[in-house]
């Protein structure tokens, strides 16, 4: 598993996918066959010949899926958090939304005087059902809803 992406390490001057790359340097080096074709097969592009090789593909497709682990432009980032707190903001009785946590939480204000406590649960539920409905992403999004009421006094 640890040399896996090896073939990312070498010369950008040589050609082809890095699992064959990987495989080729493997090979070279005379690392165990096992390892070779779980290089060399991780993203199929040679026959996977035993189980460590579907091994190490799951767990470079799930390492691959977890927040962070690959780059995002700046565009698409942006693009991503802006449609999260706009899908939040589409619900009645929501004042204002923010999504924090580079997308992974959204925080939804709501109307203290139109949302109570019971609605308050079920709009989380029901914005967290949205959001697995019409985005994709990385991992899980944690839903806040946060109603507040203020009663201010002053002594004199």
């Amino acid at each position: 598993g640890l040399l896996h992406d090896i073939g990312k390490c070498v010369d950008r001057n040589t050609e082809g996918p890095h699992a064959l790359i990987g495989y080729d340097v493997t090979k070279r080096f005379r690392e165990n066959n096992v390892v070779v074709n779980a290089v060399g097969s991780h993203h199929e592009d040679i026959e996977m010949l035993s189980p460590y090789a579907a091994l190490v593909q799951a767990a470079d497709a799930i390492s691959g899926a977890r927040p962070g682990a690959r780059r995002e432009s700046l565009e698409g980032y942006v693009k991503r958090l802006e449609k999260l707190e706009k899908l939040a903001q589409s619900f009645e009785g929501v004042t204002k939304t923010y999504a924090i946590q580079a997308g992974r939480e959204v925080r939804v204000i709501v109307e203290h005087d139109r949302v109570d406590d019971a609605m308050a649960d079920q709009l989380a539920a029901d914005i967290a059902a949205k959001i697995q409905q019409e985005m994709e992403y990385p991992g899980q999004i944690k839903v806040t809803v946060i109603r507040e009421k203020r009663s201010i006094a002053y002594a004199k």
